[in-house]
């Protein structure tokens, strides 16, 4: 048991675990639930007022309680490793990412190689090698460049790289990793995941898995504890717990998750509602009665032992009977489908947003040897001929990996990022490519939604300010009355009291932020939305709430949604229609039921098969990518997916640009494979992804 921060401050209350060798358990709940106060009390590396006042942690049968401070050190650096949740606040910004992690493989008692004395470092060249070999496992092309590279120099994903590469090279006894994924896209995840699989296979590392993510975890690991309000509610086998969950909170975060092809508006998510209490103000019976949606008067009184429901498996329930007997449904009840919406049928003779043969290059400086010499400048190519449409009344999901030229389209679309060459247009009309010149109504008619609302909004003013500021300059109100009235009706909208009006974003939690970013995007009833990596950040049953609050707001307003993610399951869910993208070029693009089935893109086909499932003995069978991924000042000729391209067709695919194919759904691929070919080397990922439909139709289409 923990103390947290403050005085007498509970953050967790009777938690037994045990993470036996060689095996993954992971720890899921929502934020505020003690997960990482767990993680780090494991690890005793708790902050300074923070204690264990009752209870004990062991490392293979040693106390760490009563260990000195030097103790604590030799532990951390031979025997833990730590994956923490920002890399940028643990990596030191004073020294370069190899020095970091060359000092990471000191702990590894056999150099990795088998090698050397306990303890020992490669050292020199040896160490240069292994360095960079470690920081190309974990997917960071051009590892000698981020080597030499200061964590302020490289991305938030590549910081977590580094990070999840530093705690892989020492082969440690235990393994804490702490959301060690979130911000990575699905191929560096699933890459991850293999890398930590392989580590407790080769090594017998125990690992003890951070995640809000149930669908990761049912990839990674073998058991879960679920912890709730500092409680430990359910811990099973994975399988069990995904196939019969006991406790109505798992129930919950489970009928919160999105599957790949359920119908969002017949089949809408199933949020958890309400809040998570504090520490300091837990109810004396259940600490999930206020929100279960089973709860009886014994629950609200009387808290609940924790059971052993079976052999392995334990759970914290007063009703955990009713529900393994199937008397009792602990799922919360639906909500009534949202109204009938014609998904297939776009609105309008133009569309809301269309992108035409968009480029954005990034000159590279060039040194003063090379000028004397003449040789062309350099460019990083961010996007390259990229082209889409918004329609409204849809949403357009756009996915690839990191880097692939996602959010430089956004700001390109939305005038933050001036292209290079091409040009955006709203409802048929051409935007001028620099924000400052965009006339003020047209302002107002496209607006976005940024991935981290915290920043997005401004600290020092009222949630009432921020929603005013639009109205005002962007919308045309004028007097204090009608700003005040759509202020409220504003925060109606996206499901929030009229007294949050007077709140400033830090009394607000991460979903209550989103929300309010979200209002401030409709303050001016745009008819696009952008929205850039929206809900990556947040716990399931409050991403779950923002996605059908997303859903009923366009059935309700008609709008047009662009939703960047590299969540291929929301995108799968939220969207009307996907858009592929790799090394900043629209690669497959199509209805979305059209692009979840083959023919795919073969980076498509990597990009499903990645995603991880609720179905733990269900997973889809991995297309590893192979080779180096090309860098964007550099690509190579003909196809660029062809130096990772498990179905290169070899120099046509090394020579040639490919050619744009369409079949009958309407879905365009570029890939010099034929369709018929495609659909016949391919196997559907997702079973309910939709119909089967028709097949190839035509090609050398344009997209």
């Amino acid at each position: 048991m923990a103390y947290g921060p403050g005085a007498g401050v509970l953050a967790l209350r009777d938690v037994d675990l045990d993470v036996a060798p060689g095996t993954a358990v992971g720890l899921v709940g929502e934020s505020g639930s003690g997960k990482s106060t767990l993680a780090l009390a494991a690890l005793r590396f708790l902050p300074g007022d923070g204690r264990v006042v009752r209870g004990r942690v062991e490392l293979g049968g040693v106390a760490l309680d009563g260990l000195s401070s030097a103790a604590l050190r030799d532990l951390w650096r031979r025997r833990v490793r730590l994956v923490p949740q920002d890399p940028l606040a643990s990596l030191n910004p004073s020294l370069t990412v190899g020095r970091q992690v060359a000092e990471g493989l000191a702990g590894d008692p056999a150099g990795r190689d088998g090698e050397g004395t306990a303890g020992a470092s490669p050292r020199g060249d040896r160490a240069r090698d292994a360095v960079r070999a470690l920081l190309a496992s974990v997917g960071l092309a051009d590892a000698a460049r981020v080597a030499a590279s200061y964590p302020h120099q490289l991305s938030g994903g590549m910081q977590q790289r580094v990070a999840i590469a530093m705690a892989l090279g020492g082969a440690p006894e235990l393994l804490v990793m702490d959301e060690p994924t979130t911000n990575l896209d699905v191929t560096t995840e699933a890459t991850v995941l293999d890398l930590v699989r392989d580590l407790r296979e080769r090594h017998g590392t125990a690992v003890l898995y951070v995640s809000h993510s149930l669908a990761v975890v049912a990839r990674t690991c073998d058991r879960v504890a679920v912890l709730y309000a500092g409680e430990l509610v359910e811990d099973a086998p994975v399988a069990e717990l995904y196939r019969r969950p006991l406790h109505p909170y798992t129930r919950g975060l489970l009928d919160s998750l999105p599957r790949v092809g359920q119908d969002r508006r017949a089949e809408p998510l199933r949020p958890i509602e309400g809040r998570i209490p504090e520490a300091h103000a837990r109810p004396p019976g259940c600490v999930f009665a206020d929100r279960c949606p089973v709860a009886i008067e014994r629950c609200h009184a009387e808290r609940p032992a924790l059971d052993d429901a079976a052999p392995g498996r334990r759970v914290r329930c007063h009703r955990w009977p009713e529900i393994a007997a199937g008397t009792l449904d602990p799922r919360r009840p639906a909500e009534p489908p949202a109204r009938a919406h014609d998904a297939l049928a776009p609105d309008g003779d133009a569309p809301a947003l269309s992108v035409r043969s968009l480029s954005k290059r990034y000159p590279l400086a060039r040194g003063a040897w090379a000028a004397l010499r003449r040789r062309p400048a350099r460019a990083v190519r961010a996007l390259e001929d990229a082209s889409l449409e918004v329609w409204r009344g849809r949403t357009l999901g756009l996915v690839g990996e990191s880097g692939s030229g996602k959010s430089t389209l956004a700001r390109c679309v939305v005038g933050l990022t001036v292209p290079t060459a091409g040009e955006v247009a709203l409802a048929g009309a051409r935007l001028a490519p620099r924000l400052e010149h965009r006339y003020r109504a047209r302002l107002g008619e496209l607006q976005m939604v940024f991935q981290n609302s915290g920043e997005a909004l401004n600290p020092y003013l009222t949630v009432g300010e921020s929603l005013a500021r639009p109205l005002r300059r962007l919308a045309g109100a004028r007097s204090g009355g009608e700003i005040e009235a759509r202020v409220r009706s504003l925060l109606e909208a996206v499901h929030l009291p009229a007294a949050f009006a007077a709140r400033v974003p830090g009394e607000l939690s991460g979903g209550e932020q989103q929300r309010v970013a979200i209002a401030r995007a409709l303050a001016t009833e745009p008819c696009v939305l952008v929205f850039d990596e929206s809900v990556s950040g947040l716990d399931v049953s409050v991403q779950a709430g923002i996605l059908d609050l997303l859903t009923r707001l366009q059935d309700e307003r008609h709008g047009a949604y662009a939703f960047i993610s590299h969540d291929l399951a929301v995108v799968a869910y939220l969207a009307d229609d996907i858009a592929v993208m790799h090394l900043g070029r629209v690669v497959e693009s199509g209805p979305a039921s059209a692009v979840l089935r083959p023919p795919y893109h073969p980076y498509t086909e990597a990009l499903l098969s990645a995603v991880p499932t609720l179905d733990p003995d269900g997973q889809a069978e991995r297309v590893r990518l192979t080779g180096d991924a090309p860098s964007p000042v550099d690509l190579p000729p003909g196809c660029p997916f062809h130096t990772r391209c498990p179905r290169s067709l070899g120099e046509l695919c090394e020579r040639e640009a490919p050619p744009w194919r369409r079949d009958a759904s309407g879905k365009t691929v570029a890939c010099h494979i034929p369709l018929e070919e495609l659909v016949t080397a391919q196997v559907p990922l997702f079973a309910d992804a939709g119909d089967a439909g028709a097949g190839p139709a035509a090609e050398g289409a344009a997209p």
